[in-house]
């Protein structure tokens, strides 16, 4: 599922940005002086000229893009790549709000994207020169060939931001179609995809189509940044264009042409891809020293008739992919709602991810929100995947639109007013001091916020509850959280009569006088 390299060290690197190695300077407007970026000759471009070309494409067999000096790009490695550094006076639109840099190939990143910059319907390649990066005499890199190509690029802070915008980039686009953003705490941690092709399929490979042309347009208003791009993959072509706004946290708004070249088994759209190793759900006895370890922990839905779900994520036995039906979805998306310090007691700061959420713009139709776990012993693999899988795939020779946004945030962008699960928990069953039954598990569903915050004293939230195998226990309950929170409602059940290995799914809510009080809990139950 990952295309990169150990995913801490990468989210490491594009979070450090260009601090090292810089050459403090300015420098004159980027298109209206050549001598800080070579240009190439202009040629008309418009988001309809890239459609065109895209559906020119899917005729034609697939080439894939280019693999430039694979000789020398195999001895950039990770430690040798991190020594590269592109200087800043070199920033394509180093005098416009949101200056952009880019990224050198490498051993992880071997394939060339060609660069472009469009101004007045007029679009000019960016051309590579060793001369943008600073790098050590003795490297390698230094053997590669004159217009080599670059690796990808990124959005540096706003000029007038209180970051230093040299220092820091709040969009970062290296790998395949991957791409990521950093949310309202100033971190980068899960990422997006253009398209995700036959993920966790049995006996079929996943397909990594990459962005193998992109197109940068000069802003005409200080808002936001727009980026063209061709996708290119042995089964699909796509343009693509993102209009990227850079407020409290980052919003995507996104518009893509799809046109099928050969069928595929598992059409993803608008996938995020994240990590989950474990957290206070369920770990491992001294597995880590650490109390948690997740980029996202779970899967938030916001269905078609608006009912709002919440799916803690697993680190499961065996790789899993779990489908929730829907109709034209209002959004969902992979958030981390944990956000202590202490939870994590780790510098890289888990407790500041962003979460990500996709927001459908028209009509979606029938299909169903994918969630693929795969099972991961380190925080080094991404090893989940949320998507939107249409009902009816499109078939080869077809053309697919599709438009959404992404919300790069802390939380959701339309928090919904029920109290929301804060924690999921699991232990032995029975009671405490009283002997342990065997073979029965102890689940606790911790809730904050919505109607239980207003409960009158003595109320007691009901609790409605669903199991797929197995049967619950008589001891079940319903109690505040002695913690003085106002609001903290948790939510305890044992469930007994589980045989074999088979996941089971648990579906739970808790009612006031009747009325749904709470987002509704699923979980896929793995027994040991």
């Amino acid at each position: 599922m990952s295309v990169s390299i150990d995913r801490r060290s990468v989210l490491k690197a594009i979070a450090a940005s260009t601090a090292a190695g810089l050459v403090a300077g300015g420098g004159s407007r980027a298109l209206a002086a050549e001598d800080n970026l070579k240009l190439g000759n202009p040629a008309a471009f418009s988001f309809d000229s890239l459609k065109d070309t895209a559906r020119r494409m899917v005729g034609e067999p697939y080439a894939g893009p280019a693999r430039p000096a694979p000789d020398v790009l195999k001895k950039i490695d990770y430690d040798a790549w991190g020594k590269i550094h592109f200087n800043t006076d070199h920033a394509l639109m180093a005098d416009e709000r949101f200056p952009v840099t880019f990224f050198h190939l490498g051993m992880f990143f071997q394939k060339a994207i060609e660069m472009h910059v469009v101004e007045g319907g007029e679009a000019r390649e960016i051309i590579y020169d060793q001369s943008y990066f600073d790098m050590p005499a003795d490297s390698v890199a230094h053997q590669l060939p004159k217009g080599a190509g670059f690796a990808g690029f990124r959005i540096q802070e706003p000029r007038d931001g209180k970051l230093d915008w040299r220092k820091n980039d709040w969009v970062a686009f290296l790998g395949a179609s991957y791409f990521r953003a950093i949310g309202e705490l100033y971190q980068y941690g899960l990422s997006a995809r253009g398209l995700a092709l036959d993920t966790a399929v049995a006996g079929k490979p996943e397909e990594f189509p990459d962005f193998t042309k992109i197109y940068i347009q000069k802003p005409e208003t200080d808002d936001a940044v727009t980026v063209y791009a061709l996708l290119d993959g042995p089964s699909v072509v796509g343009a693509y264009k993102f209009v990227m706004a850079r407020g409290k946290g980052v919003v995507m708004d996104i518009e893509q042409a799809l046109f099928l070249r050969q069928a595929v088994s598992r059409f993803g759209l608008a996938p995020l891809t994240s990590m989950y190793w474990f957290s206070e759900t369920e770990k491992q006895t001294a597995v880590d020293w650490r109390p948690e370890i997740h980029d996202s922990d779970g899967l938030a839905m916001w269905t078609g008739w608006g009912e709002h779900l919440w799916r803690p994520l697993n680190n499961p036995p065996h790789s899993m992919a779990s489908a929730f039906s829907d109709e034209n979805p209002k959004g969902f998306g992979l958030l981390q709602r944990d956000r202590m310090f202490d939870h994590y007691q780790d510098g890289v700061h888990y407790e500041k991810r962003p979460s990500l959420w996709v927001e459908p713009r028209g009509q979606w139709g029938k299909g169903a929100v994918q969630l693929i776990e795969l099972p991961t012993d380190d925080e080094i693999h991404d090893n989940v995947v949320a998507m939107w899988v249409p009902e009816k795939q499109p078939a080869p020779g077809t053309e697919f639109n599709l438009a959404y946004k992404l919300h790069w945030l802390a939380d959701e962008p339309y928090p919904t007013d029920l109290a929301r699960v804060v924690a999921t928990r699991l232990g032995n069953g029975g009671q405490p001091g009283q002997p342990r039954p065997k073979n029965v598990r102890k689940f606790v569903v911790e809730f904050l916020g919505g109607p239980l915050a207003n409960l009158p004293f003595g109320a007691t939230p009901e609790m409605t509850l669903q199991t797929a195998r197995g049967h619950v226990t008589d001891y079940k309950l319903v109690e505040a959280v002695p913690d003085g929170v106002p609001g903290h409602w948790r939510a305890q059940f044992d469930l007994a009569g589980v045989e074999g290995k088979d996941p089971v799914e648990l579906r739970l809510q808790l009612t006031v006088n009747g009325k749904i009080a709470t987002e509704t809990w699923l979980f896929q139950y793995h027994p040991f």
